[in-house]
């Protein structure tokens, strides 16, 4: 049986002591334990008889007693009580070597008798205690992985549905005539696929851990994919390894979505090449600044963030107010978007 040895337990590591204490006590070498506690403590007390004073003869039993019942559980201690009590009458309280007692020594032997099996009781009622933690800790640990697969699978059938919706929007589209429902169908489509991919991603295993700006980068270059755009269109992230909170990192995670795509849309009309900068920082006020920035075409003149009528803005501006973010746009050798707000 092995048991941890650190100076100061944990929860795990107090865990295994018990478990294995708990083992040996079923075990009937439990009784040799309590045979050999007992003949130790006899042995020394005998040897140091004329040593000590009188007035000691339970000198050694009472850590008998004690080790015996923690190492052997109740049984093997109560034995050990009862047998130092009868060796400590016999041998070691006058007369010796006899069962006769007085009044005194009576007291003291059913005060060591009253002592050690209270000892026991609280050791063997300690255990009992250890054990209800241990299962109810067992038993959290079981609901807690039960709760993160059921969230996982949750998550994931949600990406299944928003993908299925997606590809159902794409069909509706080909018995759709007018050209703006035509461009209507093909933005929902495309919102609710990068939806799915944005949750695939963040709510997975892997991407629970994964920094906000290297996903950002996955996220912008799966865009530049989709648009055809990755070999002459130059999307370049940078920030702090920021983690931020689902709550804040999916409507995040759009927002820079619908920029990229406004600055593709819009920004490099007509244009064959340009860059677009993603970039990520947490000030020591620990607010978050979000920045986009294009260095095509700029925003056209009036332009008003407040009155716009784009969709992908309008979405970035609903989202922006959804996590309680500023947002603004201006031009400056192209466009220039930022967001400022505070993680959960």
């Amino acid at each position: 049986m092995e048991f941890p040895v650190e100076g100061n337990l944990s929860p795990f590591g107090m865990s295994r002591l018990v478990r294995g204490l708990v083992e040996i006590h079923h075990r009937p070498s439990r009784w040799l334990i309590a045979v050999v506690s007992f003949l130790f403590a006899f042995g020394l007390r005998y040897l140091i008889d004329d040593i000590l004073p009188p007035g000691f003869p339970f000198l050694t039993f009472f850590p008998a007693v004690i080790l015996t019942t923690f190492i052997g559980g109740l049984g093997p201690g109560m034995l050990v009580v009862v047998a130092s009590a009868l060796a400590s009458w016999f041998f070691f309280i006058p007369p010796f070597n006899g069962l006769g007692i007085d009044g005194p020594a009576a007291l003291a032997l059913g005060f060591f008798v009253a002592v050690a099996i209270v000892d026991v009781a609280i050791i063997h009622l300690m255990f009992k205690w250890l054990l209800a933690l241990d299962r109810e800790r067992e038993f959290s640990r079981q609901l807690a992985s039960s709760r993160d697969l059921m969230f996982q699978e949750m998550q994931h059938r949600i990406s299944n549905n928003l993908s299925v919706v997606s590809s159902l929007l794409r069909m509706q589209r080909r018995a759709v005539q007018d050209e703006a429902a035509i461009k209507a169908l093909d933005a929902a489509a495309t919102r609710l696929a990068l939806i799915s991919r944005i949750h695939r991603k963040l709510h997975n295993p892997d991407g629970q851990q994964l920094p906000f700006a290297a996903f950002l980068e996955d996220l912008c270059r799966d865009m530049l994919e989709a648009a055809g755009e990755q070999g002459n269109i130059t999307c370049i992230v940078q920030g702090d390894e920021l983690y931020l909170s689902s709550d804040r990192a999916v409507p995040v995670a759009l927002i820079v979505a619908e920029l990229v795509s406004n600055s593709l849309e819009h920004g490099f009309r007509g244009r064959q090449e340009g860059t677009i900068k993603v970039d990520l920082r947490k000030q020591s006020n620990e607010e978050v600044v979000l920045t986009i920035s294009d260095d095509g075409a700029g925003l056209p003149d009036g332009f008003d963030l407040a009155s716009v009528r784009s969709l992908g803005l309008l979405v970035a501006r609903q989202l922006s107010e959804q996590i309680g973010a500023s947002f603004s746009m201006l031009s400056a050798e192209g466009s220039v978007s930022e967001i400022r707000f505070h993680d959960l």
